[in-house]
């Protein structure tokens, strides 16, 4: 028996279009259509909510809001990160759906790195990250499940590798789980930045590291990884055109 598991990247809901890559048009009708269409036991999604100049954060989550009320047999969960009054207005947020009930919520705070940048004309400061987990029963036996977003050093010039704080802090909570455990995310590790050996060391292998996630890169940032508990009877990047991203799939099963 198996389940299944859904990582996606969803751009705060903004489609992908080639000749208007940077446009700011929102389709969550889409969005919840590529979902629905996937039918996945566990969805993790990064970058559920816009992100505005100056830090601001709409309570209730819209997005999200939007998502639960469209995703019927799912249970969730979501958290903002701490907001950033430089903020970059890109995506924020992750979620957890679930068809399974979620228990034990918890969010860890990834520290942003000590750094300036320049984006659109102003002086920036990285954001604070964000680690998120729940637990679940699938199949009869629990799981971890965990959800993270981190900082994209290489688009700022620096690399994680240089400002290993938030991975750390990821690599610590891994090494804490004594059951089976995923965690899924957008890494937003350029290639040689040694995050992959990192997490494989505390036990979390990736599901795959050869076929590219991202429209704009030809990188894999998307990952599920998974640890000795666990074992991927089928994976796929699923292409959509929801995001500017493509979502990874994966079968697990237990290992025994």
């Amino acid at each position: 028996m198996t389940f299944s598991t859904l990582t996606f990247n969803m751009q705060n809901g903004q489609p992908w279009d080639e000749a208007e890559p940077d446009n700011t048009r929102v389709d969550l009708e889409g969005t919840c259509d590529f979902l629905r269409s996937q039918d996945a036991d566990v969805v993790f999604l990064q970058e559920v909510e816009r992100g505005f100049e100056g830090g601001r954060q709409i309570e209730p989550p819209p997005h999200y809001n939007f998502l639960r009320a469209n995703l019927r047999g799912y249970d969730s969960a979501f958290s903002y990160p701490v907001p950033n009054a430089t903020e970059i207005p890109f995506g924020l947020g992750l979620a957890i759906f679930s068809k399974t009930k979620l228990r034990d919520f918890q969010k860890t705070d990834l520290p942003a790195a000590d750094i300036e940048f320049e984006y659109g004309g102003h002086p920036r400061a990285p954001s604070q990250r964000l680690l998120i987990a729940a637990s679940t029963v699938l199949l009869g036996r629990q799981v971890r499940l965990l959800n993270t977003h981190l900082q994209a050093f290489f688009m700022i010039g620096a690399s994680s590798a240089e400002h290993p704080a938030q991975r750390d802090i990821v690599e610590a909570v891994l090494r804490e789980q004594q059951g089976a455990a995923i965690l899924a995310g957008d890494l937003n590790s350029a290639p040689g930045e040694g995050i992959l050996e990192q997490f494989a060391a505390a036990g979390f292998r990736t599901v795959q590291n050869e076929e590219a996630t991202w429209r704009r890169m030809p990188f894999v940032l998307d990952h599920l990884f998974y640890n000795s508990f666990l074992r991927v009877v089928g994976h796929a990047v699923i292409p959509t055109f929801c995001s500017d991203h493509h979502a990874v799939r994966t079968e697990f099963a237990f290992a025994s």
